[in-house]
């Protein structure tokens, strides 16, 4: 009897632990990319079609700004905070994957740092966003402008440098492993390295341009991967 009782739990907790794969990296990654649109575009419309002000502009029509739109700002903060979230999940949904197909290179670690660093800029800049839309702020100009350099550096260079690293650690193993497609895995190198170079925008100010280039094109990178990533190793290793 106890034999038998052992060979019956067995066959059952097999498919639970190869079930234990955690939420799809690919839908994690549109669900953070699409909060993350959608403050920029609620906050836009909510603005009147009003951009964002450049934390590089003067200090007069940046306070001008955040008194005439709170609204705007504060919805974009909270999505900001949101997106954060997501972010998080799938950088440790993407390293214990990269663990469980064997790589054993930092990549998976780098990922998921990289990934965790990236979540808590944005969120710190969601925060801080929420933050200038509040009136006791916007009464002090010398305040709302250093507010918005702190949201520009975490939002800006901090979350897309390390955003590049979260790239980077799923692009070489992907790339060395076989995990993802040449094509794809090569592209998110180039990805991850322009997303780097953003770090220039802390010493020269036309750095700045390269933020949006690496932020939307490592977001599109990072649901493809997501999607592409196996759950598991299909070729044997010799």
């Amino acid at each position: 009897m106890p034999v038998s009782a052992e060979t019956r739990t067995r066959p059952a907790e097999a498919p639970r632990k190869e079930a234990q794969g955690g939420p799809p990296p690919g839908v994690l990654a549109v669900v953070f990319t699409g909060l993350f649109l959608a403050g920029l575009v609620l906050s836009t419309v909510l603005a009147d079609g009003d951009p964002f002000p450049s934390p590089f502009g003067g200090t007069g029509g940046i306070v001008a700004y955040f008194r005439a739109h709170p609204d705007a700002v504060r919805v974009s903060g909270a999505l900001q905070f949101a997106a954060s979230i997501p972010l998080a999940v799938y950088a440790a949904t993407v390293s214990a994957r990269l663990h469980r197909l064997g790589v054993r290179a930092p990549g998976a670690t780098i990922a998921l740092a990289g990934g965790l660093l990236a979540a808590g800029f944005l969120a710190c800049c969601g925060l801080v966003s929420w933050t200038l839309s509040r009136t006791e702020v916007l009464d002090l100009p010398p305040l709302v402008r250093a507010l918005q350099y702190l949201a520009f550096a975490t939002g800006g260079p901090g979350h897309v440098v390390t955003l590049g690293l979260l790239v980077a650690g799923i692009a070489v193993p992907g790339l060395l492993a076989g995990l993802l497609p040449r094509k794809l895995a090569v592209t998110g190198l180039v990805l991850a390295v322009i997303a780097e170079l953003a770090a220039l925008t802390l010493l020269f100010d036309g750095a700045a341009l390269l933020l949006p280039l690496a932020r939307f094109t490592c977001l599109g990178w990072l649901i493809a991967a997501g999607f592409l990533l196996p759950r598991r190793r299909t070729r044997k290793e010799h």
